[in-house]
Formats: structure tokens, C-alpha cells, sequence
């Protein structure tokens, strides 16, 4: 007699990857840009549909609050996503900003271009920064 898979399964996400190309194009094209940026600010960003278990945008526009992890040219950053979900262990770390709890997805750093920054959202005490920052280390050394 064949096992039966007692997990609950999960629906299928439909991802509109029409309308996220659609905006990308109009991201790309893009000359105007926000004022600067700094390392620790947490801004909301057009993060787009992407592949697989990478973090996706939000809502109409795919957006999602970043932290902003170092800083590279005025066009180019390293970014940290975050989620409201609360998870736990060394890929993650949990933060509260302007009040509400985050936590930080560790592994999903990636580079992005200020064509995809929307609006500054807060910034994150030098202490938990200072944590992050070192947990990352230990990932890529």
C-alpha cells in the first residue's frame, strides 16, 4: 500500500510576469532617479516578480521594503529583503522599524539599481545594522 503525504498542499502562486515586464521595461527606461541613499535606510523598492523561492514584490507595483546593506555607486546597492513573516535561524534576523516587527531575509542579498528605489521607509539603529552586517561576513568568507 503506497504512503499517503499527510502535509497540506499548497495552491498554485500565479505570477503575472506580463504586467512585472511591462513595469521593468519603464523601470529600465527610467532616467530620473531618487535623491541618495544611504547604507542602514530602509526603502520600499520595485522588486519585481522573480524565479523560484527569491523573493518577490508585493501588490501592483511588486514592491518591498529593503535595507540597504552597502552602497557601491549612486546607482548600484547591495540589498537585503524583509518580510513580516516571522522567521527564525541563521538566515534571518529580526528587526522592528518605525514600530513594526520585520524580519531580514539574510540570503536573499542581491544587487540592485536605484531605478527600482520608490520611497525611503526608516532606517535601522547602528546596533542591529552592526549585527546584520556580521552575519553576512560569516556567509561569504
Amino acid at each position: 500500500m503506497a504512503k499517503q503525504n499527510k502535509s497540506p498542499q499548497k495552491a498554485p502562486i500565479i505570477k503575472s510576469f506580463n504586467r512585472w515586464t511591462k513595469l521593468k521595461r519603464k523601470l529600465d527606461s527610467s532616467k530620473g532617479r531618487p535623491a541618495g541613499y544611504k547604507e542602514r535606510d530602509i526603502w520600499w523598492v520595485c522588486l519585481g516578480h522573480n524565479v523560484g523561492v527569491e523573493e518577490d514584490g508585493k501588490g501592483e507595483d511588486f514592491n518591498r521594503p529593503v535595507l540597504i546593506v552597502k552602497g557601491f555607486s549612486k546607482y548600484q546597492f547591495w540589498a537585503v529583503p524583509l518580510s513580516t513573516t516571522d522567521k527564525r535561524g541563521e538566515y534571518y534576523h529580526p528587526i522592528v522599524v518605525n514600530g513594526k516587527v520585520s524580519t531580514v531575509l539574510l540570503s536573499q542579498l542581491r544587487t540592485l539599481d536605484t531605478r527600482r528605489l520608490i520611497s525611503k521607509y526608516g532606517m535601522l539603529n547602528q546596533k542591529d545594522f552592526a549585527e546584520i552586517k556580521l552575519k553576512l561576513i560569516d556567509f561569504i568568507s
